[in-house]
C-alpha cells in the first residue's frame, strides 16, 4: 500500500503499510471522515513523521490521542495552532519548562517549533472522532506506532524518549534503554500533574543528554 508520508519514514514503514491490519485500519478511518468530523485534519494524519525524519530524531514525546475539539488537533502531540488557547496539559508543560529552565510560558502553543529541532510529537492513536476521546483507540492505530518506536529505536541511538504516564512507558517497551535516554514520569493532566510531572526536569535532562552525545540541545 502507498501512504502519503515523507520518503524516509515511508521506507522504513513499508512492512507495516503491507500489513492486513493496516489495510483495515485505513478503510476504517476513511470511512469515519467520510461519516462526520474526525481530527487531525486529513492532510495532517501522519504529520508528526513529516515535520521530524527519521535521522533528525532527537526527542521522542508520546502522546495518547489527538485532541478531539474544534481546531485544536495539528498532527503533533499536545500541540495546538497558533491563537488556540492552551489545553491543560499543554499549560501544564510550559509551567514544567518555566520551573525547569526559566523560560517564559511562550504566547503560541504550537509546537512546530520544536519538531524542526527534532522533537518527535507522536500520539499512539494518530486519529479521533471529534467530542469522543479515544473513540479511534484499539482499530490498529496503537499497532501501527509501537512499530514506528521499534522501528526508530533499531535505527537511532542518543535519543531521548520522555514517557509521561502509564501509557506512554507502555509504549516504549520496545526501547533500547542501554542507548537511549528514557525519562519516566507522570503525565502531564491536571489529574496527575501533581503526582510527578512538576518537578521531573525532563527538559533539562534531556539537554545535558544531547550535549553530553555531541548534538545541538532543544530551544525548549
Amino acid at each position: 500500500m502507498n501512504v502519503r508520508i515523507a520518503p524516509e519514514w515511508a521506507e522504513l514503514l513499508q512492512p507495516e503499510f503491507d500489513k492486513p491490519y493496516f489495510a483495515d485500519l485505513v478503510e476504517f478511518v476513511r470511512a469515519e471522515y467520510a461519516k462526520g468530523p474526525v481530527f487531525p485534519a486529513a492532510a495532517n494524519i501522519f504529520r508528526a513523521l513529516d515535520k521530524c525524519r527519521p535521522d533528525d530524531v532527537k526527542v521522542v514525546i508520546i502522546g495518547q490521542d489527538p485532541y478531539h475539539g474544534e481546531g485544536q488537533a495539528n498532527g503533533l502531540c499536545f500541540s495546538v495552532n497558533d491563537g488556540v488557547p492552551f489545553p491543560p496539559s499543554l499549560r501544564n508543560i510550559f509551567k514544567e519548562i518555566e520551573a525547569d529552565l526559566g523560560k517564559p510560558i511562550p504566547t503560541s502553543g504550537n509546537l512546530d517549533r520544536w519538531a524542526e529541532q527534532g522533537v518527535l510529537l507522536l500520539n499512539a492513536t494518530l486519529t479521533v472522532r471529534a467530542h469522543e476521546a479515544a473513540s479511534h483507540a484499539g482499530h490498529g492505530w496503537e499497532r501501527f506506532t509501537d512499530a514506528v518506536v521499534a522501528t526508530l529505536s533499531e535505527l537511532r541511538s542518543g535519543v531521548v524518549y520522555m514517557l509521561w504516564g502509564a501509557y506512554a512507558q507502555r509504549k516504549g517497551a520496545a526501547i533500547d534503554t542501554a542507548h537511549n535516554l528514557v525519562l519516566k514520569c507522570a503525565h502531564p493532566s491536571p489529574l496527575s500533574a501533581h503526582n510527578g510531572f512538576f518537578g521531573c526536569r525532563h527538559f533539562s535532562q534531556a539537554n545535558a543528554y544531547l550535549i553530553a552525545h555531541g548534538q545541538q540541545p532543544i530551544e525548549w
